[in-house]
């Protein structure tokens, strides 16, 4: 047994990352049953989703569970950037014979709050974890109220310190390597966390991210042992990791455990789709890149042609998650085309590990990872 198997209760210290739009349940329940820590993503969920989902993910394993929810503050619109990030878009639109004036504005994620709180709190969730930091300390107590360990992500040491320091049970080291959004928060190029560091360094015509947004951020394996050395609470690797080899090395450089998304992308549970299992199973998978483009927050992602003309980095998209809706349209048209040119094909920068087997011999094969560490 180590720290982490006795904080989350499980067989393994090993944590199937959450992934938004490529997973339900049934991922998560898998992972469970075969040692790990499988996580539902619910930040994309609504209300009703996600209590169907939860019913099925403590209906699918008598193990540790965990749900996970994103908490950035909601960004004022402007119209202003708005219009600008819609006239970067237009020649697609006009491309695909698209009314880019149709399309209503919104926002495709909501911060975890009361009243989600009030969705899960029946099921008790063995274990909650944040991307974007922590929520307010109001809800924090709620969520320890019920014994759910809370973990979060930190992609820097002062990230780290202080999530230990409002109240995380263990923090998730995310190196620069992993797929999908960075977590990120304290940076004074990232949104403001409420109660956190003001945002200087924000780039005045519109307050998104400077052009020097990542250079605080670092590789995992150079990251992990800076976090271990800064921290007492558990320490959870992330990004690169996809086989026995990549765990026992974070093992080996202090980790209490692991947290593995990508190699689960293409697994038989996993519902990502066949244009996204194509490019990770395919050389396009050998170019990743961080891009704001789909969402309007720095994710790793396969390069496609909306990542190419557009950034990967671009001024032009408004702040997170108000750029997701503009790109929708797009997304859709040109995958019924069998196009993922407009998709965000996340993935991170290891994808060797991603192999369509069940999600129980994917973990398996992970594990032996561990063998001697515990």
């Amino acid at each position: 047994m180590t720290t982490l198997t006795a904080l989350l209760g499980t067989s393994l210290p090993l944590i199937q990352a959450p992934m938004a739009g490529v997973q339900g349940a049934a991922l998560a329940a898998a992972v469970c049953n075969a040692g790990g820590l499988g996580s539902l993503p619910g930040a994309m969920l609504t209300p009703e989703a996600l209590e169907r989902e939860l019913s099925a993910l403590s209906a699918g394993t008598p193990h540790p569970w965990n749900v996970n929810f994103f908490c950035h503050t909601p960004p004022v619109p402007d119209a202003a950037h708005e219009a600008r990030w819609r006239a970067a878009l237009a020649p697609f639109f006009a491309e695909a014979g698209l009314d880019i004036s149709a399309v209503p504005a919104g926002a495709g994620r909501v911060p975890f709050s009361h009243a989600v709180a009030d969705v899960i709190e029946p099921f008790r969730p063995p274990v909650v974890s944040f991307h974007f930091g922590l929520p307010a300390p109001d809800l924090l107590a709620r969520v320890k109220s019920w014994g759910s360990v809370v973990l979060s992500s930190a992609t820097t040491v002062d990230e780290a310190r202080w999530l230990e320091a409002h109240g995380a049970d263990a923090v998730i080291a995310q190196g620069l390597e992993a797929g999908g959004h960075r977590g990120t928060f304290l940076s004074p190029h990232a949104p403001p966390l409420r109660g956190s560091l003001p945002p200087e360094g924000r780039d005045p015509a519109w307050g998104g991210p400077a052009p020097d947004l990542l250079t605080s951020q670092m590789g995992t394996f150079a990251l992990l042992p800076q976090i271990v050395s800064a921290v007492r609470v558990p320490v959870i690797a992330a990004g690169g990791i996809a086989d026995a080899a990549g765990v026992a090395t974070a093992m080996a450089l202090g980790a209490a455990g692991v947290q593995v998304g990508t190699a689960y992308l293409c697994s038989a549970e996993a519902t990502t789709s066949a244009l996204h299992r194509a490019a990770l199973q395919s050389e396009a998978a050998r170019h990743t890149a961080l891009t704001n483009v789909f969402t309007g927050r720095p994710a790793r992602g396969i390069v496609n042609r909306a990542m190419r003309e557009l950034g990967p980095m671009s001024l032009a998209a408004p702040a997170f998650p108000l750029a997701t809706a503009a790109m929708a349209p797009l997304r859709a048209h040109f995958e019924a085309l069998g196009s993922g040119d407009f998709s965000p094909l996340w993935a991170g920068q290891n994808t060797s590990g991603c192999h369509s087997l069940p999600a129980a011999d994917i973990t398996r094969q992970l594990a032996q990872g561990f063998a001697g560490t515990w």
